[in-house]
């Protein structure tokens, strides 16, 4: 007959065999003499510590680990909507309050709230660009410290209702409103020509064209009219002023014309003409005074064309 039997005690195993073994003689018993063996299984001593510290050093890292995590998810405001001020809608993302990117931002659209606007602000330079689907730039607003930079093929600004207001590209620039108001004491500067159907200064205000250094000249094709409602029209020139008409006359409809400069004719004694005067022009179209007679006495004075 085998008999085994198997204790456990904490910490240890013990593992008892016995064997016993009995004759088949009938009235007679041969007990052999028992022989135990015991075979200790497990971790003693300083092992067992060591493992006990390990596994309580394991246990307090979970716990400083789980009272972190918990710790940057209060800081940080994670929410099931989002982080912070960082919330996520149906409609895309949402901050609110002051936001601070320090790498590119890549959207489609930004918009601000309702009832507050839009600010981007850098301590550099504001850039935004436009780019296409090979991520070649095709538009680019810079907004600097000393200068706002547009660079793209046509800029144009719209009204309200989509009116366009300011357009400019490498041909002209075009200003779309009814009325273009310059307001600086030194006026607009125009380096080439500038098209307009009417130039009018303020109210109680004077109307200047002035060309310093070179001719300042002045067409269209069905006539230019100078008006002055109040006051005085002065044409000032340092070599010649031309009024001419290619098609028509030139009509001075005024009550009286002056011409105190006009040379003088020596043909007779202004006696005799008792100080009257006409009007002659030579063929180059210089005018002349000629002492007045009955009849003409410019071909007297033609000299003075000469």
């Amino acid at each position: 007959m085998y008999l085994k039997t198997l204790e456990l005690s904490s910490g240890s195993i013990l593992l008892m065999v016995r064997e016993e073994y009995t004759t088949a003689t009938e009235g007679a018993r041969l007990e052999r003499p028992e022989d135990q063996y015991f075979y200790k299984i497990g971790i003693y001593g300083w092992r067992k510590r060591c493992l006990y510290l390990f596994v309580l050093l394991l246990l307090v890292i979970l716990v400083v680990n789980l009272a972190l995590t918990i710790w940057i998810l209060k800081v940080m405001w994670f929410f099931p909507t989002g982080m912070g001020h960082l919330l996520v809608t149906k409609d895309g993302l949402r901050l609110e309050g002051e936001s601070e990117f320090l790498f590119p931002l890549y959207v489609r659209e930004i918009r601000s709230r309702m009832d507050s606007s839009l600010l981007l602000q850098s301590t550099q330079n504001v850039t935004v660009n436009a780019r296409n689907s090979e991520g070649e730039v095709t538009g680019r607003l810079k907004v600097g410290p000393q200068m706002v930079e547009v660079q793209n093929q046509q800029f144009q600004i719209n009204s309200k209702d989509g009116k366009p207001l300011f357009t400019a590209d490498e041909k002209e620039v075009a200003v779309g409103t009814g009325r273009l108001r310059v307001t600086g004491p030194e006026g607009a500067l125009f380096e080439h020509s500038a098209e307009t159907p009417l130039v009018q200064a303020d109210p109680f205000q004077e109307l200047r064209l002035e060309s310093p250094t070179r001719s300042l000249s002045m067409n269209a094709p069905r006539g230019v009219h100078i008006k002055a409602r109040a006051g005085n029209i002065e044409a000032l020139s340092q070599m010649d002023i031309r009024l001419g008409s290619s098609d028509g006359m030139l009509v001075l409809d005024t009550e009286t014309v002056r011409l105190p400069k006009l040379t003088q004719g020596t043909g007779d004694p202004a006696g005799i003409s008792q100080g009257l005067y006409e009007i002659c022009a030579c063929p180059d179209g210089k005018l002349y005074l000629s002492v007045a007679a009955v009849g003409t006495t410019c071909q007297e004075n033609s000299h003075v064309c000469l």
